[in-house]
């Protein structure tokens, strides 16, 4: 199993996902700030990978402190907590991640912990968020497969796998249980302009574990879907609303309105983390502009005009209509969305 993010005692670990498939390169961050910047520059991405990613780099941030009394040292949480938060404004489990480790840290003072126990919790904290996350993919996974088709073709979107989570994968994870199960599936990975997360990364996840995959442009799989080539579709999550409005990369409501012209099903997996019932619907996500040299540029070469600019919304909003089932790690929530993911949250 690819390790996305690791813990190293001293520092982060984590695979620079800007530079796959070409280079598979596994640096160390020291401080929370080169954390952030790698959360921002999406070193590392995909919503639970970038929720545990906030985590263990606020462990270290804390770690690193030289607070010598318990105001200071929560004044230091405090700048740390929200320097995570302002890394992207869509994936809900950053938030979530922030939150939980801020429960933690309140804990902690409420106990009395001294200073070395705080930050030993908080290591131990983020640890636990990590190893749950996994735990959940496998649990969604199992809980998946039982939905996908013993053989056929299976269309994804940007990348949910292990790259994207702690390890094994939400989509991805999913399609890997089916895979162990025993079913013939093929994959069609879509490329998933501009940043191209689908061919660059679910591509390789899929050959790395030998399952059959093929690359397509984004404006095929219609085509393929009216040809009879596609017998479902899965994707992830970076944020769920109360009514099942699915915030995922760009290009993901598309995929989901094709899919039901042709009657295909439209399948999301997600952790519970990335439920935000806060919300009613999508309407209410923030979603990311990235920026426009993403749109203009491809490999570092201007491929548009020079007085030219671009749009470059990092998501899309698939209404809770277009949505077959969203798969968690405690279920299957299947329309009406707002009582069965409320059900699921607890």
């Amino acid at each position: 199993m690819i390790k996305t993010i690791d813990w190293t005692g001293d520092g982060v670990r984590m695979i620079d996902q800007t530079k796959l498939p070409a280079v598979e390169e596994y640096p160390v961050f020291r401080t929370f700030e080169e954390v952030a910047e790698a959360i921002r520059t999406m070193v590392v991405r995909g919503a639970p990978a970038i929720g545990v990613a906030a985590a263990l780099g606020m462990a270290l941030g804390m770690k690193r402190s030289e607070a010598g009394d318990t105001a200071q040292a929560a004044a230091d949480f405090r700048r740390i907590a929200d320097t995570m938060a302002g890394t992207r404004p869509t994936a809900v489990n950053l938030f979530w991640a922030v939150e939980r480790m801020t429960r933690r840290f309140e804990r902690l003072l409420e106990d009395g912990a001294d200073l070395d126990a705080i930050r030993e919790g908080l290591v131990a904290e983020a640890l636990a968020i990590r190893d749950e996350d996994i735990e959940s993919n496998r649990r969604m996974g199992r809980l998946g497969q039982e939905l996908l088709p013993s053989s056929g073709t299976v269309l994804t979107h940007c990348n949910a796998g292990a790259l994207a989570t702690a390890g094994y994968g939400t989509a991805l994870g999913v399609i890997r249980a089916a895979v162990e199960h025993g079913k013939r599936l093929r994959v069609l990975a879509d490329e998933t302009r501009p940043f191209l997360q689908g061919a660059r990364l679910t591509a390789w996840e899929l050959w790395k574990d030998d399952i059959d995959v093929r690359v397509i442009a984004d404006n095929m799989a219609g085509a393929f879907m009216r040809q009879g080539r596609v017998d479902a579709v899965i994707v992830g999550a970076d944020r769920i609303a109360a009514n099942g409005d699915v915030a995922n990369k760009i290009g993901t409501y598309t995929i989901a309105v094709v899919a039901a012209r042709h009657e295909i099903p439209f399948y999301v997996a997600a952790p519970t983390s990335t439920l935000d019932l806060s919300l009613a619907t999508g309407a209410e996500i923030p979603i990311e502009e990235r920026d426009p040299s993403e749109v203009t540029r491809f490999a570092g070469v201007r491929v548009v005009p020079e007085s030219v600019t671009a749009f470059n919304p990092a998501f899309d909003v698939t209404p809770n209509d277009y949505v077959t089932a969203i798969i968690t790690e405690r279920g299957v929530a299947r329309p009406p969305y707002g009582p069965s993911l409320a059900a699921l949250a607890g």
